[in-house]
């Protein structure tokens, strides 16, 4: 299994700074590109890769979403996430990930979006010219969607379950509702919201 580890930002993290511990995942055929805002600390990880707090349900959306399965990508006997089924799937489906964010401060001690401080943002238009069959940008938490708008050029932030169209790409920015069980809705709404915008997307 390829490693995802930016083992040269891990390196250079310090002084209160924090780049971004994953490599882009950018499979080649990618209709929709994920961008979070920035992953939660190294100890809350279950496997190196996007959404790796076991108690995220981003995984269990997808695996809803198209298997019918919440526990699809879940191995609850350890629980974690099971990696290699995850990028097979993403990779033969089209599916990337990144993040908003390139370098951050956290202003508190936890994994809340709401005390993260932007340092450097992701040149997210050098991500899509990686990806010529991308279609749609979906993003899943407020700092996200503040984020890629801000670097976009979008002028209105979209409502949660709505898209808006990104100026000069020809893509959508699809503003999903948070994986994350702080986030007030039940899951089958997720599901529900994730479903409409692959079923637009692919």
């Amino acid at each position: 299994m390829t490693s995802f580890l930016n083992t040269e930002n891990i390196a250079r993290s310090s002084g209160g700074v924090e780049y971004h511990p994953l490599l882009p995942f950018l499979p080649p055929t990618a209709k929709v590109l994920f961008l979070g805002s920035f992953p939660p600390q190294r100890k809350r990880w279950c496997m190196d890769f996007y959404y790796p707090n076991f108690i995220n349900d981003h995984w269990r959306i997808e695996g809803a979403v198209f298997f019918g399965d919440k526990d699809y990508f879940v191995d609850t006997q350890v629980c974690s996430f099971r990696l290699e089924r995850i990028v097979d799937f993403c990779s033969r489906k089209g599916i990337a990930f990144f993040d908003t964010c390139t370098a951050v401060r956290r202003l508190k001690d936890n994994a809340s979006d709401a005390h993260l401080e932007v340092v450097e943002p992701t040149d997210v238009l050098a991500l899509l010219r990686q990806l010529p069959n991308c279609r749609a940008i979906a993003t899943t938490g407020e700092k996200a969607t503040a984020t890629v708008c801000q670097s976009l050029g979008i002028p209105s932030i979209p409502k949660v379950n709505a898209s808006v169209p990104i100026p000069g790409t020809g893509l959508r920015l699809y503003r999903l509702p948070s994986s994350s069980r702080a986030y007030p809705l039940a899951f089958d709404k997720k599901v529900e919201a994730y479903r409409a915008m692959f079923s637009e997307v692919f």
